[in-house]
């Protein structure tokens, strides 16, 4: 028993006297500067809480000790989920650093009026913006993403094309109203992002700088030596006419990613367009074929589009062949018979179907549009045309041909996007006033960039894309830590000596120092995901031998103290 001594206020006396207070026993912490776990808070679960299907990432970073589920899609990161995300912010910071990017900190408060200014906040109100009013009637929004504020910080101190270009970044925390969080970090409602903000005096020169920061992105995603693909999409909600998604290819990926086994073709699915093949007329003839209803924005317009049976509409090409459709109604038929006034019908037929007066009829013969009952308006047709070209309007399917280089077959990918980069041009500048005088004297709207790292969204989607039977599985460069030194007996100064020889050669180490069983810390060390687990077990008591474990690479061998540094930095080459 452990006593501290008090003051007592005598009760009726006004005078003070010691007095004893008992306390619990203190666990002992090591003040000497080594990582121990057992002055590291590491709360695991060695049991599963079901044994009905095999765990995801999040229900092993959560079993693991990394986080733990505050409300739906909001979560408290704990030691170890910390050391993993400081570690991704290292890394960023580094490759940020190569760019010539300056770090700030951004207020989560966002001006409801900056995103008035901007166009943003009627298309963000009422789905994702979380919304709030201070006791002066200032209207706020916690803040998804800070276009509006870092430019509105940028045009009240830069006014010279000289001052450009200007590069700025930072790792916050973002918030987003998730009508469904699911998957853990993949999709929560309060995330980490790093979002790094690019002002250039021209759009070439802002061009120029996009594809810097593309080579960036893929520098960090190469130091994670994790696989990536890098595909065309759209610049969405964000503006802009040039775009970038960086995902890690996983089954539990909501996007789909095409790419091609012979070309660098690589295409969000919303971007993909196919091109006909060439396939005898003979053959086109035989297709059968199946019909899909969309009506227009407005009502007044039924789309019919007819496609070859077997396959799906491609919404994103009926997009681009009829911009006005509303792709959200789900009978369009019933909700365009409803439509009062002048309506009007519009036919489109996928170029494969090479006569559409005779499938038309063969349609109406077999009942394709009884559904809409007798109808006076006469149809008009609308041919698949985008630029000039011939598109189908089908989704890409496994093996198809590659669009571009006609010889390769695509693949499919299910994806976590991790990154995005998008080239904005003057999308904020102009309505937030953002200028600088040119070389002419002339005001000139500045160009600018935004490029996006979800930091949160990268450890879920890392924690999935490697996990086991065991456990977690981390990369090297994000790893809580590179080696665990696991052992057998009570004391630590072998422990110790081989915790100095790693974090000699930059491995940073931590010791297992625990009173469990060595059973269980090699369990945990497995749960937890260390890419190196140094065992000081019986062949050390015999020999000085180390037991070093690599899950990862299926490594597992006892060798020589004087062998270790070495041999983990030549198994780091592979992790």
């Amino acid at each position: 028993m452990v006593y501290c001594y008090g003051l007592k206020r005598c009760l009726g006396t006004g005078r003070s006297t010691a007095s004893v207070v008992s306390l619990p026993t203190r666990r002992s912490l090591h003040r000497d500067g080594r990582h121990r776990l057992s002055n590291f808070w590491a709360p695991t679960q060695q049991k599963a809480s079901t044994k009905t299907a095999r765990e995801d990432g999040h229900d092993l970073l959560v079993r693991a000790g990394f986080l733990r589920q505050a409300q739906s899609g909001i979560f408290h990161l704990l030691p170890l989920g910390l050391r993993v995300q400081d570690k991704i912010e290292r890394l960023i910071d580094k490759h940020m650093l190569s760019l010539g990017a300056s770090k700030v900190s951004l207020s989560t408060f966002s001006s409801e009026e900056l995103w008035r200014r901007s166009g943003r906040l009627d298309k963000g109100r009422g789905s994702e913006l979380f919304s709030l009013e201070d006791r002066k009637g200032t209207k706020l929004l916690l803040s998804p993403t800070h276009e509006e504020e870092i430019t509105n910080i940028v045009a009240n101190a830069v006014h010279s094309h000289k001052q450009l270009p200007l590069r700025l970044y930072q790792v916050s925390r973002k918030y987003r109203d998730e009508a469904r969080p699911r998957q853990g970090l993949l999709r929560g409602r309060e995330f980490l992002m790093k979002d790094l903000y690019t002002f250039d005096s021209t759009d070439d020169n802002a061009r120029c700088t996009y594809e810097e920061v593309r080579r960036a992105y893929c520098a960090f995603l190469d130091d994670l030596r994790l696989p990536y693909v890098v595909a065309n999409a759209d610049s969405g909600n964000m503006g802009g006419s040039l775009s970038h998604e960086y995902h890690f290819v996983s089954e539990k990926g909501e996007d789909t990613v095409i790419t091609c086994n012979q070309c660098d073709f690589s295409v969000n699915e919303e971007l993909f367009v196919g091109r006909p093949e060439k396939v005898a007329s003979a053959a086109q003839a035989s297709i059968e074929t199946q019909l899909a209803f969309f009506v227009s924005k407005d009502r007044k317009t039924l789309l019919n589009v007819i496609y070859p049976a077997g396959s799906d509409v491609n919404i994103y090409a009926v997009k681009a062949v009829f911009p006005d459709v509303d792709a959200s109604v789900e009978d369009a038929a019933s909700v365009w018979k409803r439509t009062e006034g002048a309506r009007d019908i519009v036919i489109v037929f996928d170029p494969r179907i090479t006569n559409p007066r005779k499938t038309a009829t063969m349609m109406e013969k077999r009942g394709d549009w009884r559904t809409l009952g007798p109808v006076n308006v006469e149809a008009r047709l609308l041919e698949p045309l985008v630029g000039g070209e011939m598109i189908l309007l089908t989704q890409a399917r496994e093996g198809d041909n590659c669009p571009r280089c006609e010889s390769g077959s695509l693949k499919l990918h299910s994806a976590v996007e991790i990154g995005h980069t998008f080239h904005l041009g003057t999308r904020y500048s102009e309505p937030l006033a953002l200028t600088v005088t040119d070389q002419n004297n002339q005001q000139r709207h500045v160009s600018m960039g935004c490029h996006g790292i979800g930091v949160s969204r990268l450890v879920g989607a890392a924690a999935s894309l490697l996990a086991d039977e065991k456990g977690l599985n981390w990369p090297l460069a994000i790893a809580p830590f590179s080696a665990i030194i696991v052992t057998a007996s009570a004391g630590t100064e072998d422990a110790d000596k081989v915790h100095d020889l790693l974090e000699h050669v930059g491995v940073d180490a931590v010791v297992d120092d625990r009173e469990q069983k060595v059973g269980w810390k090699l369990n945990d060390a497995d749960l937890v995901g260390y890419p190196f687990i140094v065992v000081l077990g019986k062949a050390w008591a015999d020999r000085q031998a180390i037991e070093l474990q690599c899950r990862r690479l299926g490594f597992k061998e006892a060798i020589d103290l004087g062998d270790l540094a070495a041999k983990v930095q030549e198994l780091s080459q592979r992790l």
